[in-house]
């Protein structure tokens, strides 16, 4: 019995061949920043247009209080709580956040929650997102969970779920507290999942004010890039002593989203002139570009002892890349596969992959499958098959990707 020596096929591909892909990897670096962690990320493809200590976990203040949103959004979603939900606020939540408390309460942002009120979830998460209400935040968990504590632990689980790995919550509205932590891509994982996983919910982050029983101290987003800057639509402030002043934000154009976060920054001049700097690089600078839809045969594969000479490669899912010109100029993309593949091959099994290569970042790598079934041959015929191979390789038979 010969043995035969299996090897890995590559083929260059030309860029007229346009495929589609999701992208994690980090564009070329061409931009700085004074920001100490920055996320620039186009959430139609999953693109990293721009990064900087991304996975540093950092205080992240008031932007914390997006992870509360995105519980009780979820809840919503899941029938579990309503937007007319009525809300009673407890003594303890008053005492701890009112301003009005002197050296008892821990103050901050507020909505002017009073004792034993009674509120709507509605207008608990305008307080927390409009008027960045740290007494909102507590009351609504409160009322979700039972106690503050105990959702405290839901908002850890979540981001667990959500593959936030940096993120670590002490509290629900992002109060300076040892331990409690975020990256910026964690921030932005968040806000990519809030503006795709609850439309009907997520345009209350565009909302520019909100009056709650005529305070008029806080009745407008902190957001700077609401009405300033074209397609703004979201999301959260923040800012302390040690952690500077940050933004999540977010901005759609002709239907492109990209979000940003930006943290670290010196004054609030400086974080709004910083967050149009970077969006308005990411829309000017980058593109979408589809190269292959799903079901689309991207190559044919050599298959040993099959009742076909090949079989088709093809792409699973519509892949679309972000990039910059010079990025798409220089493009390489080829297929990987064992040569030949070996028989019996099931349809829609993985038979190689399919690599972009792009200028500043990782290769891409992409499974590609069976577009079609391929049974052995039997008897003879393998016996048939396998000396034409020997004499003759794949040449001997027909074969379509020629």
């Amino acid at each position: 019995m010969k043995t035969f020596v299996v090897g890995i096929k590559q083929l260059v591909l030309g860029l007229a061949l346009a495929c589609g892909i999701v992208s994690a990897g980090a564009s070329a670096q061409t931009m700085a920043t004074p920001a100490r962690q920055a996320v620039l990320l186009d959430t139609s493809t999953g693109s990293i247009l721009f990064e900087k200590d991304a996975d540093t976990a950092f205080p992240p203040a008031s932007m914390s209080k997006l992870m509360t949103v995105y519980l009780a959004f979820d809840a919503i979603k899941q029938g579990e709580l309503q937007l007319d939900d009525e809300v009673i606020v407890s003594d303890e939540a008053w005492r701890t956040w009112n301003k009005d408390t002197g050296t008892i309460g821990r103050g901050g942002s507020t909505m002017f929650l009073r004792a034993r009120d009674t509120v709507t979830v509605a207008d608990l998460l305008r307080g927390i997102i409009v008027l960045s209400g740290n007494d909102a935040c507590v009351v609504l968990a409160e009322h979700m969970a039972g106690s503050h504590e105990i959702f405290v632990e839901w908002l850890n689980a979540k981001a667990v779920d959500l593959g936030m790995a940096s993120s670590v919550f002490k509290n629900a509205n992002g109060w300076p507290a040892e331990g409690h932590v975020m990256s910026a891509r964690d921030l932005a994982t968040l806000s990519y999942r809030l503006s795709t996983d609850f439309p009907d919910l997520y345009p209350m982050f565009a909302e520019r004010e909100y009056l709650y029983k005529n305070f008029t101290s806080n009745r407008y987003n902190r957001n700077p890039l609401l009405g300033r800057f074209p397609g703004a639509d979201g999301l959260k402030t923040g800012h302390t002593e040690e952690s500077g002043y940050g933004l999540a934000a977010s901005a759609e154009r002709e239907g492109r989203r990209l979000v940003l976060v930006v943290g670290g920054l010196s004054s609030t001049s400086e974080r709004t002139r910083e967050s149009q700097r970077l969006l308005q690089y990411g829309f000017r600078n980058f593109s979408h570009y589809p190269l292959f839809r799903a079901g689309e045969t991207v190559d044919y594969a050599e298959v040993w002892l099959g009742e076909t000479p090949t079989v088709p490669m093809v792409i699973g899912e519509d892949l679309a890349i972000t990039m910059s010109r010079r990025q798409r100029a220089e493009m390489k993309v080829s297929v990987e596969y064992l040569n030949p593949v070996s028989a019996p091959i099931a349809r829609g099994q993985q038979v190689g992959d399919l690599i972009i290569e792009l200028r500043g970042r990782e290769p891409i790598r992409l499974p590609l499958l069976a577009g079609q079934a391929v049974d052995d041959v039997g008897g003879f015929g393998k016996i048939g098959a396998a000396f034409e191979y020997l004499l003759f390789g794949s040449a001997g038979a027909e074969n379509p990707a020629q």
